[in-house]
């Protein structure tokens, strides 16, 4: 009898659906059981899926998955929204030689409203930004037709930049990189409709979009990881 595929479950999207009216502690430690049974265990199965197929075309990117899941709990230390806890599962897959910067990966979530499957550097710190920088002057056409590809315009159609209106510091008004160097971050997203996330589909869906994105990621990725081995042989 064949297994079916990981997914969650009507009563985890139903949890997800509560904790947005109720989030707060007793209200979800009273419910913890429920949270690990119907998600938690779930999502890690979901998790290590994801990193079986990883095996196929991008192995760096395969961790363990208690390590690429995201945690529920919020970091509320320094934020004025005190709510403990996010309201989707999610998990983040680097290498681990970027793990711990800001480099590219993939990333997927599910929430009470849709899934999400993304893939790219977001948010990256200067160090890593200049680095990109600096790589896709030389490698621009490549990443062009890498973001007017077939695959990725119907796959991950939603292109999140977050350009400068000049050119960087350093860079010539005329670079042929041009609007590719005035971005911020370089991240492909997707929603799929959240009835996907309680059907034997959604491993299938994930995964086809991380394929697609794999040598967008492997680009942009590229620098990040030249820099990370030279810093390692430094020090020998």
């Amino acid at each position: 009898m064949a297994v079916s595929a990981p997914h969650l479950s009507p009563a985890g999207i139903r949890f997800l659906q509560q904790l947005q009216k109720n989030n707060d502690r007793d209200w979800f430690n009273a419910r913890k059981d429920v949270f690990v049974a119907e998600l938690q265990e779930p999502w890690l199965a979901m998790v290590e899926a994801v990193n079986h197929r990883f095996l196929e075309f991008a192995p760096d990117y395969a961790r363990p998955a208690r390590k690429a899941a995201l945690r529920i709990y919020r970091d509320i230390r320094f934020s004025k929204d005190k709510r403990p806890y996010k309201t989707n599962v999610a998990a983040w897959w680097s290498t681990t030689t970027t793990e711990r910067t800001s480099g590219g990966g993939f990333y997927a979530h599910v929430s009470d409203k849709d899934v999400v499957v993304a893939a790219g550097v977001y948010m990256p710190l200067p160090p890593q930004l200049l680095a990109i920088r600096r790589h896709l002057q030389q490698h621009h056409a490549e990443l062009r037709e890498m973001l007017n590809g077939r695959a990725l315009r119907k796959l991950l159609p939603d292109f999140d930049n977050n350009p400068l209106t000049r050119m960087p510091k350093g860079f010539l008004p005329d670079d042929p990189a041009g609007e590719l160097l005035r971005c911020r971050q370089w991240a492909l997203s997707a929603s799929i409709p959240l009835e996907m996330a309680t059907s034997p589909k959604l491993l299938d869906e994930i995964t086809k979009r991380f394929r697609a994105a794999a040598p967008f990621v492997a680009l942009l990725n590229a620098p990040l990881l030249a820099a990370t081995r030279s810093a390692r042989k430094s020090m020998f």
